[in-house]
Formats: C-alpha cells, structure tokens, sequence
C-alpha cells in the first residue's frame, strides 16, 4: 500500500500573510519595452548622425574638395576640426530633436534628468561623428559606406544591453567593452530608467569622449593618404 501523506494544515483566510511587492526600479505598470526604450534612442542617435557623417563627408571627398583642401597649407587637423564643427552644429540639432522626440511624443519612461539623458546622447553623438568621418576616409562610394552599416553599427545594438553582457561569453563580454554603445546604453539606461546622477554615469561619459577623440586622431592621419604634394 502507498504510504499516506500528511494533511497539511488549512490556514483561515486571515491567517494568510500578505506580500508585499517592492519596485526597485519601475512600477507594478512598467513593461519590459520601457527597459529597452531608452537604449533605443542613444542608438537612433548614434546610427543618424554615423549616416550624416559618413555620407557628407564623402561627398565633399568623391567631389575633390576634400583633396583640394588637403593640398594647400592648411594642416590635416584644422581639417579634420572644420568638419567636425560643421557638421557637429546639425548633429546636436537632430540629437534634440530624437531625444525631445521620444520623451515628449513617444512618452519613453524618464527618471532621471532630461540634461543628463541629453548630455549622453550629444557625447555618442560626437563618438557617431568622429568613427562616420574616419570610416568614410576608407569607402569609394556611397554604396560601401552604407556596408559599414552591418558590420560596425548594427552590431553595436546586441552589446548595449538589450541582450545583457554578463550572460554572454567571456570573449564576446570583452568584444562588448570595445564597444561604444555598450557604455552609452548603460548611461541612458542608469539616467533614464533608474534615475541615477550624474557621478553614476561620469565613467562611461569619460570613455565615451576618449573614443571621440580616438577615431578623431585616427582621422586625422588617415587623410595622410591623401596628400599628394
């Protein structure tokens, strides 16, 4: 025979503990999306700007400004810097744009500071600016620089957090710290969706602006090439 199993107790309805639901961050009403929204507006502003960048800046080269420029006495870094302020003017313009866009309009869940979530998507955006201008010194037509597109940009959206690093792969984990989005999605989402200052997010800014000035100076020697005298 089957051995009995012991009733277990019946608690009277007031005996019952009630739990009670703590939100660390959020609300009982906040959806998974509202954890990824933010991370989608760095990017959208990243992958603009990249287009902006990278396509004018082409243009001037395929036209034979850039060439003419680079043959006067003019040095490659004024160059370099022109360009970035130039076009830096109507980046800030469409990174206001985006961002006002999707708090005002699209109603994405802000915490924090709209100064903040600001301020980081103006630094990914000059990140955005400087690695479209570089990549364009190496593309000979519109067609390939809009190849870059697959293999340097939309890979950036997996490391930003949508997928969370911590369960990937070690070499994928360090693959995803080269990465600038991988900082920039963890500063709007820190802003944004936790609603964390400014000393929480000062280290990632910091390494997004060293990625800036990297590609910037990396720039500036790739149109070495294109000195002829």
């Amino acid at each position: 025979m089957a051995p009995q199993l012991a009733q277990l107790p019946t608690l009277a309805p007031e005996d019952i503990p009630e739990v009670e639901k703590v939100y660390v961050y959020g609300d009982e009403e906040t959806t998974f999306f509202d954890q990824l929204a933010p991370i989608f507006v760095s990017f959208f502003v990243f992958f603009f700007v990249f287009i902006i960048s990278g396509i004018a800046i082409l243009r001037e080269r395929t036209s034979g400004t850039l060439e003419r420029l680079v043959a006067t006495p003019i040095k490659r870094r004024d160059i370099v810097f022109g360009y970035i302020l130039g076009y830096g003017l109507f980046a800030v313009i469409q990174t206001l744009i985006v961002v006002f866009y999707a708090i005002r309009v699209l109603d994405i869940i802000l915490i924090g500071s709209i100064w903040h979530v600001i301020l980081i998507n103006l630094v990914i955006a000059f990140v955005a600016l400087t690695l479209g201008t570089l990549l364009s010194a190496f593309a000979n037509s519109e067609f390939q620089m809009m190849q870059f597109i697959p293999l340097i940009i939309i890979p950036q959206i997996f490391f930003a957090g949508i997928i969370p690093v911590d369960t990937m792969a070690n070499w994928l984990q360090f693959i995803a710290k080269c990465m600038p989005m991988y900082y920039a999605g963890n500063a709007i989402v820190d802003v944004m969706y936790k609603g964390l200052g400014f000393e929480y997010i000062q280290t990632e800014l910091f390494i997004l602006l060293g990625f800036g000035i990297a590609f910037m100076l990396l720039n500036i020697l790739a149109l070495k090439k294109y000195r002829r005298i």
